[in-house]
């Protein structure tokens, strides 16, 4: 049985059934029988259907926000921002989808030779909980719009924002089979992945589960696309406006209650601005309010779960152990029966502590301090992950110097890293591979196709 709780409360929200394998087959030669048909139609028709998507999405606004702050604990504002992203997204994939995906011609010996871009058939998405709505549009926009059909297995603790995408896609008019929400196991998705009607696959989540995933697509040679984990380095070099990159650092770190991938997580901050930039990160910290992630004066939420707040605890603890020095404490907390976790900013991390290797997902925040720029970009790329991170700099010049020597698939120069619908996203190392979002995005899961007259 799946179940959905309260963050805030630690009450049960609701029970779901799993769904049995004979529904979930049911539901996968639907996904098929309906791509049959969804490929053949025109980009004039998806983009009716996607531009509906939008404002049926925007209907829905106020249900969808307060369901995600009710499953997973994400502070109204943000989730009410979020809606408004996928709407976005939807929009803009109706707009540009076709020129994306527009046939290329290519000079050669022959006549003709032009390349195709055809949908690949139906894509099986497996869905985290910190981004309830949004990590599902951003793949299936591009999806829909490039002809595919997309079968969903959300997050177990998701599975009431799983089953409203499902309602709202469905009101906005798109055919059965379109898009599905299946509540599957773990094992069945394994199935799912290995199903004759199932031709490619996409994950975000951990990195553990994503090599999973990884290798049940190799087995059965099905295409996957990995957006994993994250340990994202911001570089403050001697010559930044010390007062914005912290302001800029702060709000990086404590995005989703700091339950983001794409996060802020390592602050590598030269010596000689090390103290200036300390002391205003812990006091643009102090102002962020912690608490009813209803109010929507609330910055930081409760963590989706107990475990979460546990294991984000461990890790900050081991790490003072190991010698980090405590700048602002923090740490789980009282309020109500939820599991809160206040805001922690540690300095003198090193290597060897958890704060310096790990994924923190969570509002700590983790001070390497350096001597060099050159020290500064080896220890950003001492990390298993290469997902997002950052520059601050005065020198623009120079910030793009340092930002394309970092391990990593996004680099901001004096802001922090956010998903953006007109530009890919995703990571090297551990972080995964392939890439969301842009015409990248859309091009991962179709077939190029190579057309020569003679």
């Amino acid at each position: 049985m799946l179940r959905s709780c309260n963050p805030a409360t630690g009450e049960v929200v609701a029970t779901y059934p799993f769904m049995d394998d004979t529904e979930i087959d049911r539901h996968l030669l639907v996904a098929r029988t309906t791509f049959l048909q969804w490929r053949t139609s025109q980009f004039s028709e998806r983009r009716l259907y996607m531009l509906r998507l939008a404002h049926v999405l925007r209907e829905y606004k106020q249900a969808a926000s307060e369901m995600m702050t009710i499953e997973m604990g994400k502070p109204i504002a943000q989730s009410v921002a979020e809606v408004e992203k996928c709407a976005w997204c939807c929009e803009y994939f109706a707009t540009n989808a076709q020129e994306m995906l527009a046939p290329q011609s290519i000079a050669t010996e022959y006549t003709q030779s032009t390349i195709h871009f055809q949908p690949m058939g139906v894509l099986f998405a497996i869905m985290p909980w910190n981004f309830p709505f949004w990590q599902v549009f951003r793949c299936i926009a591009p999806a829909l719009m490039a002809g595919n059909t997309v079968v969903v297995k959300h997050s177990p603790e998701v599975t009431g924002c799983a089953l409203m995408i499902q309602e709202i896609v469905r009101t906005a008019g798109f055919p059965g089979g379109a898009y599905t929400t299946v509540l599957a196991t773990h094992q069945q998705a394994a199935h799912i992945i290995a199903h004759q009607h199932i031709s490619a696959v996409t994950c975000t989540g951990s990195t553990k589960a994503g090599k999973t995933v990884a290798a049940l697509a190799g087995a059965n040679t099905k295409k996957c696309v990995l957006e994993l984990g994250g340990s994202d380095p911001y570089i403050i070099l001697d010559d930044a406006d010390v007062r914005h990159a912290a302001q800029v650092c702060v709000q990086a770190r404590i995005v989703n209650s700091g339950q983001s991938c794409v996060a802020a997580k390592r602050f590598i901050v030269m010596s000689s601005i090390r103290r200036e930039f300390e002391e205003l990160f812990v006091e643009f910290m102090k102002q962020k309010v912690v608490g009813n992630p209803m109010e929507e004066t609330t910055h930081i939420g409760p963590m989706a779960r107990t475990d979460l707040r546990d294991e984000l605890w461990q890790q900050t603890s081991n790490s003072i152990l190991k010698g980090a020095t405590v700048l602002l404490q923090g740490g789980p907390t009282g309020l109500g029966l939820g599991s809160f976790f206040t805001p922690m900013v540690l300095t003198n991390v090193q290597s060897g502590m958890p704060a310096y290797h790990q994924e923190l997902f969570g509002p700590v925040a983790a001070i390497i301090p350096v001597n060099t720029e050159e020290e500064a970009i080896r220890v950003a790329n001492d990390s298993v992950y290469g997902l997002g991170s950052a520059v601050f700099t005065s020198d623009v010049i120079r910030g793009e110097r340092v930002a394309l020597g970092l391990d990593a698939g996004v680099c901001a120069v004096n802001d922090f890293v956010k998903s953006d619908p007109r530009l890919p996203f995703g990571g090297v190392k551990d972080s995964g591979f392939g890439r969301e979002l842009s015409v990248f995005g859309i091009r991962e899961f179709v077939t190029v196709k190579t057309l020569c007259v003679a």
